[in-house]
């Protein structure tokens, strides 16, 4: 698995590829805009550790210019902003994760590990809930024969929950199974609302019926209650 790391503080960025490397990656290291773009088009990196506060440009806009030609490459955010704006504005525009500085190294290579489990091959077990049907092979999702357009790990998240129809699943089980996210992390509770807002409003917005429920100070449910 190669990782571009785009870093422009030479102490960090040096520490990241230092420790990735040793875990068993391959790493590109860049430390601006400009080289991020070109790497990302001519080598196509497994996945994307990228700063937002860059020298040339903000590190959104190269996650956008990604994921017009990339919907399903990983990148993590990793980022000295830290406000719940600033990290459902990350979410929002395309960030798989979003990870504050200063961090633990051993919960960022957690991350990443749970990016590489969302690679691999899926068991191939669909999941229909009343109209709304889930994919796990062409990593699609339908309701009412209409496709949802959905972030990977809104995908990811969805689907945990499909498996286990009708089952409370709890905040720290999506943060730790799915997101790899040590739930000592202060900022995973947010994490977890943007992406069950977001889908809430995908895939039950204009519906005649609610799939996703929160039974509040638990957890989620995916089903459909008559």
């Amino acid at each position: 698995m190669h990782l571009l790391i785009v870093e422009d503080n030479p102490r960090i960025a040096t520490s990241l590829a230092k420790g990735l490397e040793e875990t068993g990656y391959g790493v590109t290291v860049v430390h601006d805009g400009k080289n991020a773009l070109t790497h990302f088009s001519n080598q196509k990196p497994d996945l994307i550790v990228l700063d937002l506060g860059l020298p040339d440009m903000d590190g959104l806009d190269i996650l956008r210019t990604v994921r017009e030609t990339d919907a399903d490459l990983p990148v993590i955010i990793l980022t000295a902003r830290d406000t719940v704006n600033e990290r459902v504005e990350g979410l929002d525009a395309g960030a798989d994760d979003y990870l504050a500085k200063p961090f633990a190294f051993p919960e960022l290579a957690a991350r990443i590990r749970a990016m590489e489990r969302r690679g691999t091959k899926p068991n191939g077990q669909s999941v229909q809930i009343a109209d709304l049907f889930i994919d796990p092979i062409k990593r699609c999702v339908t309701r009412s024969e209409q496709p949802i357009d959905l972030t990977p790990r809104e995908f990811d998240i969805l689907l945990f929950m499909g498996l286990r129809t009708g089952e409370t699943v709890p905040r720290e089980m999506l943060a730790r199974e799915v997101l790899g996210i040590a739930t000592s992390s202060v900022a995973y509770n947010n994490i977890i609302d943007v992406h069950i807002s977001n889908l809430r409003k995908k895939i039950d917005a204009g519906a005649p019926s609610k799939l996703l429920h929160t039974l509040r100070g638990v957890g989620y449910t995916l089903e459909h209650r008559s």
